[in-house]
């Protein structure tokens, strides 16, 4: 299946930083929104951040100060730049696409936050 293609994650410690990628096919157009998502281990999937192809952005709480998300419409890629990370940040990170009619995702990055 068409998947979007996330990478940057890794090991950092508590106070680092980390850039996320999620480059998606050349072959998908439309994009309107682009969204960032993360699974920590025995937790369902939580919405992390979103950004519309106008550039308006909208985050969860938890993350709204540290991470920014971003967009470059041209190459279909969007970033999650991720600061001050805290071990409750450690989380397999997924990438989500939306068009008018249908939408994608990657198969995650895994982000892993440890002193």
């Amino acid at each position: 299946q068409v998947q979007l293609v996330e990478s940057g994650g890794g090991l950092v410690q508590p106070g680092g930083s980390l850039r996320l990628s999620c480059a998606a096919p050349g072959s998908i157009g439309g994009i309107h929104a682009m969204a960032w998502h993360r699974q920590a281990p025995g937790k369902q999937r939580e919405f992390i951040a979103t950004i519309t192809s106008g550039g308006i952005t909208n985050y969860t709480d938890s993350v709204r100060v540290r991470f920014t998300i971003s967009r470059d419409n041209a190459k279909n890629t969007t970033f999650l730049q991720m600061d001050k990370l805290n071990p409750e940040d450690t989380a397999v990170y997924y990438c989500h696409a939306l068009t008018r009619i249908t939408s994608y995702w990657g198969q995650g990055t895994r982000v892993t936050v440890s002193s």
